[in-house]
């Protein structure tokens, strides 16, 4: 079953992600895919995440579908024109690869070539109108194509940004512009989620919580200092202080999570920053094992 398929059905989805690596040796990439055969929906293929240059994005989603996976081609507008963007968009369609998520994408500033122009001729809700056009039939000038698209677009969100307002304005945009389901950022407040899921509902958007594996007390204090959007609580933070084996401590606060959010949300999205070995756990921990039909 695929991710577009799960989410229609109503079936609680499941996705992971991959990142290509910073060279052409795709063994490690294709490991650690391997670990979540036929335990998720889908993998996300991260686009030069955090402006750090690697391996095209689609090249890993090909390898990826080559080896009986079905990969989320992540598309953001920092590296790409209009141009770049709608002919990456088609060449993955034309490997049956699919189901997309756009974003806008980390300034080049964070990254390790801070020398790079960023484009940023697209910004994710555009990019969504330009999937939208395709599928459609027709490019962003109006050109018609020889061969239509059936793109499964999906957008992202964070549900923990402060302030909401602005960030709820542009989710809602990114509905209006065809975004088909949504991955949030890491949420760790299942009451602070499910508020932000009664919006959500609302407009009938389908939401797979974000959820990133705490390895330790210092990795959570990190990311609430560093990353805007993430918020782990005071009550977590101390849970892995006082924890004896810290990682499993954070698998059991992801599964937790997981199972308090099956009753609110469509489905989880586990990024294991590196550790995607312990995404099973989670899964098993969760009672997950079983997810894909």
């Amino acid at each position: 079953m695929s991710l577009r398929e799960a989410i229609e059905s109503g079936r609680f989805a499941v996705t992971s992600e991959v990142g290509p690596p910073k060279g052409i040796d795709i063994t490690e990439m294709l490991a650690s895919a391997e670990l979540l055969r036929g335990r998720v929906d889908a993998l996300n293929v991260t686009d030069n995440q955090a402006a750090v240059m690697r391996l095209s994005t689609l090249a890993a989603c090909v390898h990826l579908k080559l080896a009986g996976f079905e990969p989320v081609l992540q598309v953001t507008g920092r590296d790409r024109n209009r141009l770049a963007i709608q002919s990456d968009l088609l060449g993955a369609a034309s490997f049956g690869i699919t189901t997309v998520l756009a974003l806008t994408g980390d300034h080049v500033v964070t990254g390790d070539h801070k020398q790079a122009r960023a484009v940023f001729d697209l910004e994710s809700v555009q990019i969504l109108g330009a999937i939208e056009a395709l599928n459609h039939g027709h490019d962003m000038s109006g050109n018609e194509l020889h061969g239509t698209p059936e793109f499964f677009p999906g957008a992202v969100v964070t549900p923990d940004s402060v302030p909401l307002a602005p960030q709820l304005a542009k989710f809602d945009k990114k509905i209006a512009a065809g975004a088909r389901y949504f991955q949030t950022q890491a949420v760790y407040d299942i009451d602070a989620f499910d508020g932000f899921m009664r919006h959500a509902r609302g407009l009938g958007a389908k939401v797979l919580a974000g959820i990133v594996v705490l390895r330790s007390a210092r990795m959570a204090r990190f990311m609430n200092k560093n990353i805007p959007g993430i918020a782990v609580p005071a009550s977590i933070i101390a849970e892995l202080e006082r924890a004896e084996d810290p990682e499993q401590t954070g698998i059991d606060i992801a599964a937790r999570f997981i199972e308090q959010s099956r009753a609110i949300c469509d489905g989880v999205h586990i990024m294991a920053v590196g550790a995607e070995h312990l995404v099973p756990r989670i899964l098993d921990a969760a009672n997950l094992s079983e997810v894909v039909a």
